[in-house]
């Protein structure tokens, strides 16, 4: 295999981080509708902590997208 394919692969196999990004977010934002909707007073403190884990999933999708620029252009 030559090293322009392998990196090409490598680039496309790392599309599933952001796959696992995107369902890391709809997850965490699932678990907020579900909170709000048991106990509506905590909306606030939820949305905050709700934020937080969206901004670390996409930190996952970011970082995949990093690593595949990279190997491609790099």
């Amino acid at each position: 295999m030559e090293v322009t394919a392998a990196k090409m692969l490598g680039a496309g196999l790392l599309a599933f981080g952001m796959m696992g990004s995107a369902v890391g977010i709809g997850l965490v934002f699932s678990a907020l509708l579900q909170g709000v909707a048991r106990n509506p007073a905590t909306s606030k403190t939820l949305f905050g902590y709700a934020i937080i884990g969206a901004a670390l999933a996409e930190l996952m999708g970011l970082a995949a997208i990093g690593i595949a620029l990279i190997l491609v252009f790099g």
